[in-house]
């Protein structure tokens, strides 16, 4: 029993470490500076519908407590496809999490970084990109790419650490909810949800 305590301790430790390393090699690419709670990732995973039959997008999954998350949501890891921009995190998750389909890429290029699964369309796409390192056009860019791979009414939810959504209302094309205020996550994390209208 205390062994595998001092296992459990000791991973998350490495977690810390190797996500604070990130943070300091590239602050825009990792958005915190400490690796998103498991309270807040299984609250960012209840909006998947597993019944559906559709695979899930993550985008940013970092050391993967939000992957763990999906997966414990009951979602197949051949059924998740999670887009990590740095090489360090996504070396270390094809490890961690046998049969996810990772790619180490760009999720503002999504065509290009999805390859052959662009066409695919998914239930939900779950992201914790640091929205708010990038140019407002960008951010709405992205979103509306998102948008168009699923159906209408499923969700894209967003954690940010800001007070406000972090892309701008546009009710002509998709609406935005205020989802849940996280606080045992550090720093505490709002999280919002957007809908096709």
């Amino acid at each position: 029993m205390e062994l595998r305590l001092k296992e459990r301790l000791g991973r998350k430790f490495d977690e810390e470490i190797r996500f604070f390393k990130g943070w300091m090699d590239g602050p825009k690419s990792v958005g915190a500076i400490c690796p998103t709670s498991s309270v807040t990732a299984k609250r960012m995973a209840s909006v998947i519908s597993p019944s559906s039959g559709l695979p899930v997008l993550e985008l940013g999954p970092g050391t993967g407590v939000i992957t763990k998350a999906i997966l414990e949501r009951g979602i197949a890891p051949e059924n998740l496809v999670s887009i990590e921009y740095s090489t360090d995190f996504y070396q270390n998750l094809i490890k961690t999490y046998e049969g996810v389909h990772f790619i180490n890429g760009d999720a503002f290029e999504l065509d290009k970084t999805l390859g052959e699964m662009k066409s695919v369309i998914f239930d939900s796409v779950i992201s914790a990109i640091p929205m708010l390192s990038f140019p407002m056009e960008s951010r709405i860019a992205l979103l509306e790419d998102l948008l168009d791979r699923m159906p209408a009414g499923r969700p894209v939810m967003q954690i940010t650490y800001g007070p406000v959504s972090p892309i701008i209302a546009n009710p002509d094309r998709y609406k935005i909810k205020h989802y849940d205020f996280v606080v045992r996550n550090i720093p505490p994390a709002q999280l919002w949800t957007y809908t096709r209208t």
